[in-house]
């Protein structure tokens, strides 16, 4: 006797109310039809949709998006932590930014949210040597989005980049999880060393508008930079630090700063 096999299909909470909402934004507004089918409701999976949207978003006349799509699809089927990060990035979006109102804003409208799911397939492709690939969506990205994040740098999970305009960061940087930073950030050098020359950014940092982090300087885990600052020396753990050059003023005022989105200074500092 034959035993009978069902296929069972996997239960996705979060894709099932990004679909949900897909459908109630088409019903709200019929003309965003086209779109909202095209981006998320003509697939199956949150994989699917992210790779029909980086590809659409990146092609170009020099690069078709059906050969970019089969670069994603590739990216996604060997790394399985790339959805991973893309849904923690997903989450650390809806929770800190007071604009986002349903998941599926950040896939179809925010470009911070975009971009970071381009870069991890550009680091992808740079960790398998593709470089020159690397590179192509490095340089879509940054014309894109006008966020230009180098493939080679590290960057964690659960990255939150509110407005996201000139964003830069090199390719030695390292971000580590939980991160929130806002539009002009420069994770950068100070000069012309080709080794290892950029800041690597502890857990849970919040980074203010317009900060710059320049050379191979540690920012302590949950430590808060204020906006406008220029950080050249190493920041020790949940401090703040403001100014030109940034000086520390202060405790960081929470254990998770860049999940508060607390950017106000407390009187004493």
């Amino acid at each position: 006797m034959f035993e009978t096999r069902t296929r069972v299909t996997p239960v996705d909470p979060v894709w099932d109310r990004i679909t949900a909402e897909a459908q109630a934004a088409v019903e709200d507004e019929p003309l965003m039809g086209g779109l909202v089918h095209a981006c998320i409701l003509h697939h199956k999976s949150l994989k699917r949709a992210l790779s029909y949207r980086i590809s659409a978003k990146l092609c170009s006349n020099e690069m078709s998006m059906m050969v970019l799509r089969e670069i994603v699809d590739e990216a996604y089927a060997d790394d399985h932590g790339l959805i991973e990060a893309a849904r923690a990035d997903l989450n650390a979006v809806y929770e800190r930014d007071p604009a986002c109102h349903r998941l599926l804003q950040p896939i179809l409208y925010f470009k911070g949210y975009q971009a970071m799911q381009a870069y991890r397939v550009a680091h992808w492709l740079w960790r398998k040597g593709r470089y020159d690939l690397a590179y192509f969506f490095q340089m879509r990205s940054s014309e894109i989005f006008g966020i230009d994040i180098h493939p080679a740098a590290k960057i964690g999970k659960g990255i939150m980049i509110d407005h996201a305009h000139s964003i830069v960061i090199g390719e030695t940087a390292v971000v580590g999880d939980n991160v929130s930073m806002l539009h002009s950030v420069t994770l950068g050098g100070t000069g012309k060393e080709e080794e290892d020359r950029h800041p690597k950014i502890g857990d849970g940092v919040l980074i203010g508008a317009g900060a710059k982090v320049l050379g191979n300087i540690e920012i302590g885990h949950c430590s808060r930079i204020a906006a406008g600052s220029v950080v050249l020396q190493a920041v020790p753990p949940c401090k703040t630090v403001a100014g030109i050059p940034a000086k520390i003023v202060g405790d960081s005022g929470c254990d998770q700063p860049a999940i508060s989105m607390d950017h106000m200074l407390g009187k004493d500092q």
